[in-house]
């Protein structure tokens, strides 16, 4: 008890605070996201996310030499006139994340590379599956398309493929169609406790794929709903399931500390587009230190049980790092 035990001794001078520091982050921890759209020399600025863009596959090699972290996960957004009800361009074996794949490999071939696998912006009602006579998502029949666009990544060099369409079943039915298929060494990353989150506005925008009519609480976890993020997350564990993933990650951090101790798996946490653009405006507007606040975010999501982080900051967040190495 004080004054015996003061805990200012641990904090007394900037050396103690480093030795005694409980959570790091460094590059080997961060995923970045990108968005490949087709075409010759587009690059699209997104509204709500400064600082991201849109860019077609053959800017992918220059762009490609200038990413810090170890890690990109790949998220394909097709012109509108290739959407079509069935999602068939989500699986062509020359499409658009297949050529992303062959791009970034070939200029980065260090760098790991993760697609994400959901029908959502490859669908002409932007819904993440294929539809019943109802309209509503025929989860059983996704599950084939879902198994044969990751098989048709994984062929192209996909090291990871990342379900994100909360089908059930989805898992299995990968890991199924790539063991048949020889691609016994492509890890998947299950989207495994994803919510219905309202922070995946700026994303949609980003992707083009908000559904046209509905919404996706038919598939996706409620907010509200704990106990039921963990079922669906060791669900996916048991089906084969290399990686979980908690999304959204700081208003879920509750689900991802309890996940941690449920499983043994690499954990994900992805900060969303919404989180982004927040700590984005407020930082404009002077409500705090962009920089801090995000180092901030980031540590306390590694804290709460994530192994990485994806987030569109990745590669500020490896400058930043880098600068404070340099200063010591």
């Amino acid at each position: 008890m004080y004054p015996q035990s003061r805990m200012q001794r641990y904090r007394t001078t900037e050396t103690i605070r480093r030795m005694l520091c409980e959570t790091s982050v460094t590059a080997d921890d961060l995923i970045l996201p990108v968005f490949v759209i087709p075409g010759h020399a587009r690059q699209e600025s997104i509204n709500a996310m400064p600082g991201v863009e849109r860019l077609s596959v053959d800017l992918l090699a220059s762009w490609s030499k200038d990413v810090l972290c170890h890690a990109v996960l790949i998220f394909g957004v097709p012109d509108e006139n290739e959407k079509k009800e069935d999602a068939s361009q989500a699986i062509a074996e020359g499409g658009l994340v297949p050529q992303a794949i062959a791009a970034i490999k070939t200029a980065r071939p260090d760098i790991t590379v993760i697609t994400d696998i959901c029908l959502c912006a490859y669908t002409s009602h932007g819904h993440c599956g294929v539809l019943c006579a109802d309209s509503s998502v025929d989860n059983d029949r996704t599950l084939e398309m879902l198994a044969r666009m990751s098989e048709v990544h994984a062929a192209a060099g996909a090291d990871m493929v990342a379900p994100s369409g909360m089908m059930d079943g989805q898992v299995a039915a990968i890991r199924e169609r790539l063991e048949k298929s020889g691609f016994h060494k492509t890890s998947i990353m299950a989207y495994a406790a994803k919510y219905a989150s309202c922070f995946y506005g700026p994303f949609r925008d980003a992707a083009h794929s908000a559904p046209s009519f509905g919404d996706r609480r038919s598939y996706q976890i409620a907010p509200a709903n704990r106990r039921q993020a963990l079922r669906d997350a060791l669900l996916d564990e048991a089906e084969g399931a290399d990686w979980l993933m908690v999304k959204p990650a700081m208003p879920y951090l509750d689900v991802l500390s309890e996940l941690r101790r449920e499983t043994t798996l690499p954990l994900a946490a992805y900060q969303v587009s919404g989180e982004y653009a927040m700590l984005k405006q407020a930082s404009k507007a002077g409500a705090f230190d962009e920089r801090s606040a995000v180092l901030e975010s980031i540590t306390c999501i590694k804290r709460a049980g994530a192994d990485v982080i994806i987030t569109y900051y990745a590669n500020d967040i490896c400058e930043w790092l880098r600068q404070d190495a340099d200063k010591r």
